[in-house]
């Protein structure tokens, strides 16, 4: 801040003072009394300056985020009706007739895994895999106050990993659900698929300012986008890599979407939110999804659709700590049995909770529940948490935390199950002996997610798999593997 030191002020106009009025001195020499006229003014302006510069000081020593909370008070009031509007329109602002608000996001992850103890008796070769993600999220122009969006998604990948092997010797769980392989590839093929491509329209509801929207979306759609989030598990690229834990496992691992062979379906979802109170908002969802091997990929009309609903609400608790509750159910019809050829409808409801404890602790639960219909496993939970490195002093570090229990129905009892003695059984796809499966397959899952930077993580990760396919004879198997993610 420009400053005037006083004394040096008052010489230098008492100075410039004498000098203006030396100039006249060649038509008529003032009189002693005009000269103390003038030097008395002079003083009276030099004694307001020296007012303004001590305010301009006082000013000055004022802390930066005092002077900013008093500006920002003065602003608000004429900025909240602005900002009512805009977020009224629900839209993107516009620039030369062009939306602003673009937004893009990409990731690499890949991830290695090995898994010693499977029950054919050898232990599986190292496997790796990788996958590439691109979203782009373009806001249209509003149109009065209902605002639109475009939302597109890229994906690639190599190698399914653990999961096939898993899945050839009964097992319930997925073990890498970050693994990606486009429908149709082989190993050496890296195809990019259009994932998702979805429009959705906010309409605000009870006029421009309200605090209520109807969001309406239809696409090709991640049915898990919208329906069982959970904050503490739900990205296998930086949480857990588990399919029990990332998604509900009768909807995920257990089939009961309905998506096409690379994981995305056509569908349609109406959503209503309302944030009257901010901070405990709520919303309702109704989801209607074409579902099976062939309406899921548009070869067919969906005439048994996948209907999911879902009730959802944000609490303060704990200390006014952020949790999120959300119920949800789900039908479908003429769903293929896994005993046999005929179909039949299914219908269930989950639980997903995520919950934080204290400052960087968050716990989260899922349960799923199949009401009607057959499948290997008909109840499932998972619990666990989440814990930020806040207290070993890496903050933007995590550890992880999860169990499983994955009960065989009693349809899967009666069919029973097959299982391996040898590498060479395993591999012709000849069981070695029968068994009668009983109780829950378990599994646990630790991770330690270590942040390089802002974009690249390293994750550490140990699964533990005891009985798997609910079968009481087979060996507990052990993956370990490192995940690492790029993320911008």
């Amino acid at each position: 801040m420009f400053r005037i030191t006083p004394p040096v002020a008052r010489s230098a106009l008492v100075l410039a003072g004498l000098f203006a009025g030396s100039l006249p001195a060649l038509a008529a020499p003032p009189t002693q009394e005009e000269l103390l006229l003038r030097l008395e003014r002079l003083e009276a302006r030099n004694t307001q300056l020296e007012e303004e510069v001590r305010a301009l000081k006082q000013e000055s020593d004022v802390p930066d985020e005092r002077r900013s909370k008093d500006v920002a008070a003065e602003v608000a009031p004429a900025a909240q009706p602005v900002e009512e509007e805009a977020q009224a329109m629900g839209g993107a602002k516009t620039v030369a007739g062009k939306p602003e608000g673009i937004s893009v996001e990409a990731a690499v992850t890949t991830v290695w895994q090995k898994a010693n103890g499977l029950p054919h008796g050898t232990d599986s070769d190292d496997k790796f895999n990788y996958r590439a993600d691109l979203a782009v999220e373009v806001p249209l122009e509003s149109t009065g106050t209902i605002g639109h969006k475009l939302f597109a998604h890229a994906r690639v990948g190599q190698v399914q990993g653990q999961n096939e092997t898993f899945g050839l010797l009964g097992h319930l769980n997925v073990p890498n659900s970050a693994a990606f392989q486009a429908s149709g590839a082989n190993a050496d093929d890296s195809n990019f698929i259009l994932a998702q491509a979805w429009y959705q329209a906010g309409i605000p509801v009870g006029g421009g300012s309200s605090k209520q929207r109807l969001d309406l979306t239809f696409g090709k759609i991640d049915v898990f986008g919208f329906f069982d989030q959970n904050e503490a598990a739900g990205d296998e690229a930086t949480q857990f890599l588990n399919a029990v834990f990332v998604h509900n496992p009768l909807l995920d691992a257990g089939g009961e979407v309905g998506a096409d062979a690379n994981g995305f379906q056509p569908g349609v979802i109406a959503s209503y939110l309302n944030e009257k109170n901010a901070e405990e908002p709520w919303r309702l969802s109704l989801g209607v999804f074409a579902a099976g091997d062939t309406a899921s990929n548009y070869q067919d009309t969906a005439d048994s659709p996948l209907i999911i609903a879902q009730a959802e609400k944000t609490f303060k608790l704990f200390g006014e700590r952020t949790g999120n509750y959300r119920l949800y159910g789900w039908t479908r019809g003429h769903v293929p049995r896994f005993t046999d050829a005929t179909s039949e409808r299914h219908t269930g409801f989950g639980l997903s909770i995520d919950q934080e404890l204290s400052e960087g602790v968050k716990v989260f639960g899922r349960y799923g529940q199949l009401v009607s219909g057959k499948l290997p496993t008909k109840r499932a939970l998972a619990v666990g948490t989440e814990v930020s490195g806040n207290y070993w002093g890496r903050p933007e570090d995590s550890v992880g935390v999860a169990g499983s229990w994955l009960w065989a129905s009693k349809a899967y009892k009666r069919a029973g199950g097959v299982g391996y003695l040898s590498q060479e059984s395993f591999e012709a796809g000849v069981p070695d002996f029968e068994f009668t499966p009983s109780g829950a397959e378990q599994v646990a899952e630790i991770y330690y997610r270590f942040n390089l930077t802002r974009q690249f993580s390293l994750s550490p990760d140990f699964q533990w798999i005891r009985r798997g396919g609910a079968n009481g004879h087979a060996d507990s198997v052990k993956v370990i593997g490192v995940r690492a993610n790029i993320a911008y």
